[in-house]
């Protein structure tokens, strides 16, 4: 593809016109006649490798900064709007070939994309996923190089894309980080529909201020053809009041486009009945929990902004199933319960401790941690919560990254200190795991909580194989 194409007509009043043969941003991977896009990241600056790029084969590169190379240079105000512009029009902008629904929020994210999915392959359409968990096409899991958790980085963004045309999508669901909509990774995207989920404490480290992280989690409706939004939340009805999307409001209390009553939360599930459009239906879900039963309607409501008819909304909800590390129940074998879940934030830990007491015949033992090097505002509102909500506590490490993890424990055990909850802490999780496994009774349910579908754990700034099913099958067969 020609510069020109990728970059727009103005590049021939400045340069000759040239091939491309790809796009990079890492110049380790620069091969010959590529574009090097300089990203300015956390850690380091794309610039600094401009030079590297070169040697390596760019025969074009993409700057904010002033860089001293031989090969053209095109300098741009923001190079992170630049590289999704240019990898959109090199892979054919494949957006625009599919439905785009786009789902943000702090919780609940990944268990809608997969709600929806179940309702949009109920109504005989192919889907597409991508999110924290894994990025599929119906049932083909796609292998990419992203290093980003939930968003993938443009680049990759719209490699998905491309794949997700060539693989005949209908539609594509995707998981919208604030980091993604601040860092314009979804830069030049036209989604059909956008989600709003919930806003509770996180990321302060990277936003500074919930101001700022709703602001962020906002930008999904100024590109949204139509919206979806949990009106519970005082996030949600600030979104509602300030957008210009058509957007369809859910929750529990009045004045919502479409409410959910009378729940009964079991270990079975949620069953609860909606009223839309002047008719009520009745609604069953395998996943407990009142937080289920949001993220449901959320995803019902994205299908009616879609045009799905009710009853397929309904039975797709049925035929959907748990989804890893959301409140997935381990195979043990044993007079009590082990249950895994990723809420990692003060709301997901209350949502997940909550819903087990519903159900839960014995005691609710809660294992859980914090991220290093992420917001440690919210430690001691974790201890608080867990202490307050569990019969037992065990506080140990999350991903300790490059912090001390004895410090993050010490910080959540702050927390903890102010109720009359019991607790022990035991900093190493497979230790700590072993010991919850040990001293369970009959009828308990243990919450493993902050991993979900994670097999590893970041210590330093390494990853180590950690899964916590095998973790749990080891121990219990040692």
């Amino acid at each position: 593809m020609l510069a020109s194409e990728l970059i727009g007509e103005d590049w021939l009043n400045e340069h000759d016109d040239i091939d491309i043969s790809g796009i990079a941003y890492d110049s380790r991977n620069v091969g010959e006649g590529n574009i090097f896009v300089c990203i300015k990241g956390y850690e380091t600056d794309g610039h600094k490798f401009a030079k590297m790029a070169e040697e390596n084969g760019a025969a074009l590169i993409v700057a904010q900064d002033k860089i001293d190379v031989n090969v053209p240079v095109w300098y741009v105000e923001n190079s992170r709007v630049a590289i999704a512009q240019i990898a959109s029009r090199y892979y054919g902008n494949p957006s625009e070939r599919f439905r785009l629904i786009g789902v943000t929020g702090t919780n609940g994210k990944t268990t809608i994309t997969y709600l929806i999915k179940s309702i949009i392959e109920t109504a005989g359409m192919r889907i597409g996923v991508i999110g924290t968990n894994q990025n599929i096409i119906g049932d083909k899991v796609l292998v990419t190089q992203s290093t980003t958790p939930t968003t993938p980085n443009a680049l990759e963004l719209q490699q998905l894309f491309a794949e997700m045309v060539q693989g005949e999508a209908e539609c594509v669901v995707m998981e919208v980080s604030s980091h993604a909509l601040e860092l314009e990774r979804v830069y030049g995207c036209r989604f059909d529909v956008g989600v709003f989920t919930n806003l509770t404490r996180d990321h302060l480290d990277f936003h500074g201020t919930m101001e700022n992280y709703l602001n962020a989690k906002a930008k999904l409706f100024n590109i949204s053809d139509k919206g979806v939004v949990n009106f519970d939340d005082d996030g949600g009805k600030k979104i509602v009041a300030d957008s210009d999307c058509d957007i369809l409001t859910v929750g529990l209390g009045d004045g919502c486009d479409l409410k959910a009553k009378d729940i009964k939360i079991s270990s079975r599930g949620a069953d609860f009945k909606v009223d839309y459009d002047g008719k009520t239906y009745p609604v069953h879900i395998v996943i407990p929990g009142k937080f289920s039963v949001y993220n449901a309607i959320c995803a019902m409501g994205a299908a009616i902004q879609l045009g799905v008819d009710m009853d397929t909304i309904i039975r797709g909800l049925e035929n959907a199933s748990g989804v890893v590390g959301r409140v997935e129940v381990v195979p043990t074998d044993t007079d009590y319960t082990v249950i895994i879940d990723y809420a990692h934030t003060p709301d997901g830990l209350e949502n997940i401790i909550s819903t087990v007491n519903e159900f839960a015949e014995g005691r609710v033992i809660t294992l859980f941690g914090c991220g290093g090097d992420r917001d440690n505002t919210k430690r001691a509102i974790m201890g608080e919560i867990a202490g307050r909500l569990s019969d037992f506590s065990i506080i140990t490490s999350d991903n300790p990254r490059t912090e001390n993890p004895e410090a993050i424990v010490e910080q959540i055990e702050e927390g903890m200190k102010r109720t009359d909850g019991d607790y022990i802490t035991i900093v190493d999780r497979r230790e700590a795991i072993g010991y919850a496994l040990d001293n369970a009774k009959k009828g308990d349910v243990i919450i493993l909580a902050g991993k979900g579908q994670e097999t590893y754990q970041i210590i330093g700034k390494e990853k180590h194989d950690f899964d916590e099913r095998i973790v749990v099958y080891q121990h219990l067969n040692k």
